[in-house]
């Protein structure tokens, strides 16, 4: 079985006499033989097996150990990768291709290792050198056909990993949690229960039961600790769970039933009789005491390894890695139920396994699964993916998570917490390939809008209340503050249409829809609310000279002022067109009346009531008076002052032209509020 930093769970198959007479051979003899070495490689005893192999190498070195130095290169090839450690790992299958060494998968686990150390060109060179070893002629056998798509989905991960470095990466952050990690190597952390303020994970720390090293990984065995937070919601030093839990064996990889009182575990049981297994075992709570394990029955395969226990939020399924007889090759994801065990064991299929390592499953809902693989396409070694399932139930789309949650290391054992934030486990960066637990959070989308509610004279509209309702189903209402200014929390993609008004207002209404991309944002828009007290200028309404021909360019002020009375249903106005001083009073009443039924027609071509509107032509007799928003733009003009023929006579020429130009204007006033229609 694929090993990690977590390797006391896979292929360990040694029984304790042999792993003694190791100990007293490597101890007693003064050269190491090849014959010891390949019987710790073959019990999974990586760490010692690398020691044995780099003796024998370096003392072979004549011509005539060509060959076998080539074998040993391979082997240490090997045992480097079971370690985590890609730079070696890639350095000895180089040496055993250069020493032809003939093993096609020397090519296979070299691109791997390369992979793994984030040298991606090289990595592709050396698949598709180990893809050329099967002409198209020959039918590849089982494992062959096995390995061809491990180096195909390597270069396709490859690809993808390279492709990824050109784009932004996702919006998760991930760091180290420096609280939980040691020298050493920690991982697969887990949440007891709901309350997330205990966390359980697996430490080889100098501080871990018994006196031994691992014959597999050099570390101390792995033993359970667990942090707490404490009353201000800080996570505390970690410490070794309390009970039974622990031994001088290897414990680890745990996971809760809902009610936090049953822990499922992984533990490598030994004994002088058989040979060691990995199996799932079980521990009852009591307080913060956790009973001794008992094993938790499968199969009754005692050949086959089992472990990385995951259980469903609801406690129905028991989720588990094992390279028992059914799979797909290498470890496989498989469950079994909780409530009614008999006939339930079942491979979770094609589509999560393939022929490399499905481990470390993590069970977030019925549909969503999350597990660590190296035989989907991935950034090197394991990577995390996101499984979920469709509504039908026939099929799961996976997903690799991206990076930083995934780097060029070993990136398994996540856990979620609140929302989309918890704990995983990687290697990245660290020399000696070591685990550690690293925390993860995606920060939350923030798209607002915001703005402010004016009125004609760009003055806050006191109590202008605004309303946002989304085809989400979403429906915000606010009060304007006293400066008219507003502000809501949006979702992305999403068609949303908002109204502002105010008593004593005519009601204003906007549409839009929010973006869809995964970033933050801020939208801005503004109301312009006309009061129903007093006249209201109409920008932007040109007419040809000395005529009442509406201009092109006045069609957004007209096709605006349409859909506010459609806004308002209620609504009667009266349509005002003002002239400058110039031309005799006759004259311009006759033109401004002229200009104001121009408007009314455009308005009731646009589909409203003819009785809703009246014209009405007041020539130069309304001169108009200068409020604050004039004021701001003419600043000559004081405010409250009255545009009349008197006073812009007394101006110089140009301010006399700007007047004129104030007076020049169309305007509604609203006549009454309770139309009907029918």
């Amino acid at each position: 079985m694929r090993t990690h930093g977590y390797l006391f769970f896979h292929d360990i198959r040694f029984s304790l006499p042999a792993l003694l007479a190791l100990i007293i051979v490597a101890a007693s003899c003064k050269s190491a033989k090849l014959s010891d070495a390949d019987a710790a490689l073959e019990r999974g005893e990586y760490f010692d097996a690398q020691k044995l192999y780099r003796q024998i190498y370096n003392k072979r070195n004549k011509r005539e150990d060509r060959p076998l130095r080539g074998e040993i290169a391979f082997k240490m090839g090997k045992c480097y990768t079971k370690l985590n450690m890609a730079a070696k790992a890639s350095a000895a299958y180089q040496n055993a291709i250069r020493y032809q060494y003939p093993d096609s998968t020397s090519l296979l686990n070299l691109g791997r290792a390369l992979q793994a150390e984030g040298k991606y060109a090289p990595a592709i060179d050396a698949y598709t050198r180990f893809l050329d070893c099967f002409p198209d002629s020959v039918k590849p056998k089982g494992d062959e056909s096995a390995m061809m798509r491990l180096a195909r989905e390597g270069i396709d991960g490859c690809n993808m990993a390279m492709a990824a470095k050109q784009k932004p990466k996702t919006r998760y952050v991930v760091k180290p949690a420096k609280i939980f990690n040691s020298r050493r190597a920690e991982f697969s952390p887990m949440f007891l229960d709901k309350e997330f303020d205990q966390l359980f994970f697996t430490s080889t720390s100098e501080k871990a039961t018994g006196e031994k090293k691992s014959e597999i990984t050099g570390m101390k065995k792995g033993d359970i600790y667990v942090s707490k937070k404490n009353e201000r919601g800080v996570w505390q030093q970690a410490q070794p769970a309390e009970g039974e839990l622990n031994t001088d064996a290897d414990e680890g990889v745990v996971s809760f039933s809902p009610d936090g009182q049953t822990m499922y575990l992984t533990k490598a049981r030994r004994s002088e009789t058989s040979d060691t297994s990995v199996e799932i075992y079980t521990s009852k709570r009591s307080d913060a005491s956790w009973s001794a394990p008992q094993k938790f029955e499968i199969t009754a395969d005692t050949i086959s390894a089992v472990g990385h226990p995951a259980v469903s939020p609801d406690g129905q399924w028991l989720y588990f890695c094992s390279d028992m007889p059914g799979g797909y090759g290498g470890l496989d994801i498989w469950r079994i139920s909780l409530t009614d065990r008999a006939g339930s064991l079942e491979n979770m299929g094609s589509q999560i396994n393939t022929p490399g390592n499905e481990m470390f499953p993590y069970s977030r809902t019925d549909s969503l699964l999350y597990f660590a693989s190296d035989g989907h396409p991935g950034f090197g070694g394991l990577d995390i993916f996101k499984a979920r399932l469709n509504s039908t139930g026939d099929f799961w789309s996976v997903e690799n998570m991206g990076l930083p949650v995934n780097s060029q290391g070993d990136d398994f054992g996540i856990t979620f917490g609140q929302g989309e934030s918890g704990f995983l486990s990687s290697n990245r960066g660290d020399a000696k390939g070591y685990d550690h637990i690293f925390s993860f959070e995606l920060p939350d989308i923030r798209i607002t809008i915001s703005g402010w509610v004016l009125d004609k004279d760009e003055e806050p509209v006191p109590n202008a209340v605004i309303r946002i309702v989304g085809d989400d189903g979403s429906n915000q209402k606010e009060i304007a503050r006293d400066d008219g200014s507003f502000k809501f929390n949006l979702n992305r993609g999403v068609r949303y249409v908002m109204k502002a008004g105010a008593t004593g207002y005519l009601n204003v209404k906007q549409e839009f829809e929010s973006d869809t991309a995964e970033e933050d944002a801020d939208y801005g828009v503004d109301f312009i609310l006309a009061a129903i007290n007093k006249p209201q200028v109409v920008e932007n309404i040109f007419y040809d000279f000395d005529k009442a021909t509406l201009r092109p360019e006045s069609k957004a002020a007209l096709d605006e002022m349409a859909q506010m009375l459609r806004e308002n249903p209620n609504v009667t106005i009266e349509m005002g067109a003002h002239t400058d001083r110039k031309g005799s009073d006759d004259y311009n009443i006759r033109l401004s009346e002229r200009r104001a039924k121009s408007v009314t027609d455009y308005l009731i071509q646009a589909g409203i009531a003819a009785d809703r509107l009246s014209p009405k032509g007041y020539g130069e007799s309304v001169p108009k008076t200068v409020t604050k928003r004039i004021n701001r733009e003419f600043p000559q003009f004081p405010e409250g002052t009255v545009l009349t023929e008197e006073f812009i006579e007394t101006l110089s020429p140009e301010d006399q032209e700007a007047a004129d130009q104030i007076n020049r204007r169309t305007e509604f006033q609203v006549l009454s509020i309770d139309y009907d229609m029918f």
